[in-house]
């Protein structure tokens, strides 16, 4: 019997003015987990969705178990043992535990009804095998998280699987469930099921993968086994270079002056008693773990929830924010770590999402938007950002993941900002965007633009702020200027 499971030959794939792949090769050996790793936009989803039928028009071939075989759809692929769990869950809130792991291959009794006894059963076993503690009957929308994962998980398991292809599967796990999906896909390992494993954090590829298949601009840049590589090395492959300055140091420094104070803040669901400072042109940055209540606080800040107490001054003037609007009449953008449910409309133009902020500073004479104005702002920031697009008319669901995160900074910088509020802004974009995201920031800060940052990525924390705020419970339990902050000092407040 062949130790290859999966082999992908060849393949090529072309969307109306795009090349998406092109002549790919991939192969997945049999029980390993393998790493497929590139740059947002270098067909890593377009491959997997071909393997999981979603193309089933394509050039090439895909040998399973060494016969060619093509499917039509993701039935057609599940049904012969490849299950695919997607970055956004296909869930329904709406539905139980249960009802959600044998939606569209329910459980029926002896005669043809449906039997919520058995799927009661086999679900409590499939969720025992995954070691996680979840109640069939308890609905989906009052799951974390972690839990709502564990359910696309053990659904994609349900059915003789013999090749599960995570999608970014950590992006929003705290590092205890990190480490314990780690260990569940080391346990589906040992049981002889392979993995594709796509994600753009390397330590998690250098800590769980035995291997690394490479994509940059639709092609194969490189494979190698995991062993052999540093994440010098990965970063090679993805962007062809050595990024030298992942992170860029700022050349200025914050000037004393304060531009928002807040005073003794509290709010729903758990902010109590908040009080700090921004000062002008300075790089905050936000830590704390999952739940501390870090993005609780910026809606406070922005209006989008209501305070129950304190006060916000900028420039030392006390300023009512009660509501979005007034954040951006005051200078205040708030960039969310949901982009694609709350940062952009994803069916709109590259155009369009850029100017969303901005429609009162664009009108002509007659009190119309203004065609050139709105042109001429959106070609401003595709330059200035280097925001890879066909056109300004490019629909901005068909972008990478990192582009749609300078879409989402240009809209923001549009109403050209004093303060930049920036919630998880590299969470889900590779590399080299990422490196491009650190530039811009520090760019705005050294033109006097304040950013509070929020991140869990305590690297990228420590790396680029001028000063750190942490948070626990709703709390700040620390306020650290850059020479007192680690990542010692920051998780000892994070967890007190």
């Amino acid at each position: 019997m062949s130790d290859i499971l999966v082999e992908m030959r060849g393949i090529s794939k072309t969307f109306p003015g795009v090349q998406a792949l092109r002549d790919v090769h991939f192969d997945v050996r049999r029980a390993e987990i393998v790493c497929l790793l590139g740059e947002n936009g270098a067909g890593k989803s377009t491959l997997m969705k071909i393997l999981t039928g979603v193309y089933p028009e394509y050039d090439g071939a895909i040998l399973l178990e060494g016969r060619e075989v093509r499917f039509h759809n993701t039935r057609e692929a599940f049904e012969q043992g490849i299950s695919i769990v997607f970055q956004e869950f296909n869930l329904c809130p709406n539905l139980s535990a249960m009802e959600n792991l044998f939606l569209g291959h329910e459980v029926r009794g002896r005669v043809g009804l449906l039997s919520y006894r058995l799927m009661r059963d086999k679900a409590r076993e499939a969720f025992r095998n995954l070691r996680i503690e979840i109640n069939p009957d308890t609905l989906v929308q009052d799951l974390g998280v972690a839990q709502q994962q564990m359910i696309e998980v053990a659904k994609a398991l349900s059915h003789r699987t013999k090749l599960l292809i995570m999608d970014e599967p950590t992006s929003a796990l705290a590092d205890t469930e990190i480490q314990n999906l780690f260990d569940i896909m080391r346990e589906l390992k040992n049981r002889g099921i392979s993995i594709v494993f796509i994600t753009h954090k390397l330590d998690e590829v250098l800590r769980i993968t035995d291997r690394v298949v490479c994509l940059r601009d639709g092609e194969n840049s490189g494979k190698v086994e995991t062993g052999a590589v540093n994440e010098d090395g990965l970063v090679a492959m993805m962007v062809g270079r050595e990024l030298d300055h992942f992170y860029t140091r700022r050349k200025g420094a914050p000037s004393d002056e304060v531009v928002l104070e807040a005073r003794g803040l509290s709010g729903p669901p758990m902010i109590r008693d908040v009080s700090f400072t921004l000062r002008k042109g300075e790089i905050v940055g936000l830590a704390g773990l999952i739940g501390a209540g870090r993005t609780e606080l910026a809606r406070l800040l922005i209006g989008a929830e209501k305070k129950t107490a304190g006060t916000i001054f900028l420039s030392g003037r006390e300023t009512p924010i009660n509501h979005p609007a007034d954040a951006v009449a005051n200078g205040i953008g708030y960039a969310s770590e949901d982009r694609k449910q709350l940062g952009l409309v994803l069916p709109m133009t590259v155009r369009e999402n850029t100017t969303l902020s901005i429609h009162g500073r664009i009108l002509n004479r007659l009190g119309f938007i203004s065609a050139a104005k709105e042109n001429n702002v959106t070609d401003d920031y595709v330059r200035q950002l280097r925001i890879k697009v066909s056109s300004r008319e490019q629909v901005t669901r068909n972008l990478s993941g990192g582009n749609q995160q300078k879409v989402v900074l240009a809209k923001w910088l549009a109403i050209q900002p004093r303060i930049l509020i920036l919630d998880e802004p590299t969470r889900g974009i590779d590399v080299g965007a990422k490196a491009e995201v650190h530039k811009i920031i520090a760019d705005l800060a050294d033109a006097g633009v304040t950013v509070l940052v929020i991140s869990s990525e305590l690297p990228e924390i420590l790396n680029i702020s001028d000063r750190v705020l942490v948070m626990h419970e709703g709390r700040l339990t620390a306020d650290l200027p850059r020479a007192q902050a680690s990542e010692e000092t920051i998780m000892k407040a994070a967890v007190s």
